[in-house]
């Protein structure tokens, strides 16, 4: 005897497709984030970070240096601001 058991959207309970939704956003809203720690003197870096899928590219030659906390606009860098937003939003998200 054998049992088959189909998951679909239906045998998901809401409150967890809700969660899905909500995680599946991340990318957006960490590159939201992100974009808007870029320091902006010409604009060049800001022009040159791009979100690829669910990675955010920042390709020009001193990315690094800038995260590093170079500029004065942007003493903390680019990635740390942008993982504590995360950890805070996923928090929010599953609820804890």
């Amino acid at each position: 005897m054998s049992i088959k058991f189909t998951v679909t959207e239906n045998t998901i309970p809401a409150a967890t497709r809700r969660i899905q939704r909500q995680l599946n956003r991340l990318p957006d809203e960490a590159y939201d984030v992100f974009y808007k720690e870029t320091p902006i003197r010409t604009g060049n870096a800001r022009s040159k970070t791009r979100l690829r899928g669910d990675t955010i590219d920042a390709n020009y030659p001193y990315a690094q240096r800038l995260d590093d906390g170079y500029s004065r606009q942007s003493p903390r860098g680019m990635i740390q601001p942008t993982l504590q937003y995360l950890r805070k939003r996923v928090r929010q998200i599953i609820g804890r």
